[in-house]
């Protein structure tokens, strides 16, 4: 079976694409749209948060939580001004 490894940058341009279509994703949902696994990658929504380029809230469903992210718009600004731009110069598999 062959893998296509992702850079990061797309991955992360990928969270915040699925955020702009949808709004708000569950954490797992926004990791299996991204095609991520949600115990390797959620490192990545967690430092995404952190740095203030998506928000994470959460939701209690009786004695579940539900974690929820957005775009915020630092993320939004992120997309357009600097993601955008990288894909139209580095584009995903190659020429």
């Amino acid at each position: 079976m062959v893998h296509e490894y992702r850079d990061r940058i797309y991955i992360r341009k990928d969270i915040l694409l699925k955020l702009y279509e949808y709004g708000e994703l569950n954490q797992t949902k926004l990791l299996s749209y991204c095609g991520l696994n949600n115990v390797k990658h959620r490192y990545i929504l967690d430092d995404m948060a952190k740095k203030g380029m998506i928000m994470r809230t959460e939701e209690f469903w009786g004695n579940k939580i539900i974690i929820k992210y957005r775009l915020s718009d630092k993320g939004y600004d992120i997309l357009k001004q600097i993601l955008e731009p990288y894909e139209s110069l580095f584009p995903r598999g190659g020429m």
